[in-house]
């Protein structure tokens, strides 16, 4: 499986508001918009290097807002893979909209597509409709942001809740398997894929941002820490009902190995001790 957080070219000198203060939504020089060709260029090259290491019954998740999720849509299309979903992640405590000239942002999607047209993919069906009151699952999720006991070993201006990550994880891959994610930054897929015991690697151009993922990483390898954090990790019915499910998970047993060429230019994260 894939997920990818990529740039939403996004930062554009609005302001927001984080814990009462006004903020700059700028987040860096590599979130910066330079036109629709560019971003069109940027998710073509990309998704069309993933693609080349996906097995054919591999899924991929891609998280987006307005500013980029249309382009990745038809890039996706163009590039032969099939939609499955577009989940809507609504955010329990999203930032205010202090202008009151519009409405407050308080979501992001998540598009979920298979590599081929043709080959199956895996769903777990009956977690998710277990998770959602015994009734099938909506494409519209509703979990909180980012809390801070999961900026334990630094900040990240575009961190992902465990929340949403566990979810989209358990739903799409069995046990032990291979998730990627190429633009890893502080790895919360990472930590949500090794505390559900699958196996993980990341890339990021960002030496801070890995520092703070190899950091989270020895942060759980700390059997008590990993526990605890399983019991906080929202999205399911009491503390207990990850831990419990993970334990009885039927175990798959991959035969294949990744395939990867290590590049000079490219920094990876190994998260899968």
């Amino acid at each position: 499986m894939v997920f990818a957080d990529p740039p939403y070219f996004s930062s554009n000198n609005r302001l927001s508001i984080q814990s009462g203060q006004i903020v700059s939504v700028n987040k860096g020089k590599w979130d910066k918009s330079h036109g629709f060709e560019y971003i069109n260029d940027f998710n073509r090259k990309w998704l069309s290097l993933v693609r080349e290491k996906m097995k054919d019954d591999a899924t991929i998740w891609i998280s987006g807002t307005m500013h980029n999720i249309f382009s990745v849509g038809q890039i996706l299309t163009e590039l032969g893979f099939k939609i499955l979903n577009i989940v809507t992640w609504e955010k329990t405590n999203p930032p205010p909209n202090f202008s009151c000239r519009y409405f407050t942002y308080s979501t992001e999607q998540i598009i979920w597509a298979r590599k081929s047209e043709k080959v199956p993919h895996y769903f777990n069906y009956e977690l998710m409709k277990q998770l959602n009151g015994n009734k099938q699952m909506k494409d519209v999720w509703k979990l909180p942001a980012i809390a801070p006991w999961e900026k334990s070993c630094g900040k990240h201006p575009t961190q992902k809740p465990l929340s949403v990550l566990t979810r989209l994880i358990l739903a799409s891959t069995k046990p032990n398997a291979w998730i990627l994610d190429p633009f890893t930054g502080s790895s919360t897929t990472g930590i949500a894929a090794n505390l559900a015991n699958r196996r993980f690697l990341g890339i990021d151009k960002e030496e801070e941002f890995l520092t703070i993922s190899k950091n989270r990483k020895l942060e759980i390898e700390n059997l008590r820490t990993a526990a605890k954090f399983r019991q906080k990790i929202g999205g399911f019915n009491n503390k207990e009902e990850l831990e419990l499910f993970l334990v009885e998970e039927p175990k798959e047993e991959y035969k294949t190995e990744l395939n990867l060429t290590k590049k000079k230019s490219s920094r990876l994260l190994n998260g899968s001790v």
